[in-house]
């Protein structure tokens, strides 16, 4: 039962970070507004959180939310979507400004996927290279 739930699960993330016809934008907010990817720009995007060779998707780049030792990537950064207990994750918006939550596993603050996006993440230990590897569909 418990092999199924997380399937499930693991179907529901995948077919929801595949299927996005809204493509969301990822800002900062540590008062630089610093724009960190998209989701749903499509994978091969130079700016998609899903590139691992371009800038948002690298686990290497400073902007980057996969990147464990970064600002936007550190599980102890208040400003980075893996930090359960912040206030100040990452802002995502549409192409027109309107809010839809931030994107991070912190459930009371997030967005409506962040329950999902926590169990990825605890189901990977904060492994950020399989948990954007799932996120993204790889």
């Amino acid at each position: 039962m418990k092999i199924i739930s997380k399937l499930l699960l693991i179907l529901f993330f995948v077919s929801f970070s595949n299927s996005q016809t809204t493509e969301y934008l990822i800002f900062s907010d540590d008062g630089e507004n610093e724009f960190l990817g998209c989701i749903g720009c499509g994978i091969y995007n130079s700016k998609s959180i899903c590139n691992e060779f371009g800038t948002y998707g690298s686990e290497f780049n400073s902007k980057s939310i996969w990147n464990e030792f970064g600002t936007y990537g550190s599980e102890f950064s208040s400003y980075s979507p893996w930090n359960e207990f912040s206030s100040n994750g990452p802002k995502l918006v549409d192409k027109d400004g309107n809010f839809y939550g931030r994107f991070s596993i912190n459930e009371y603050n997030g967005f409506q996927l962040s329950e999902d996006l926590l169990k990825i993440y605890n189901y990977y230990d904060g492994n950020l290279e399989k948990v954007r590897k799932q996120f993204c569909g790889e």
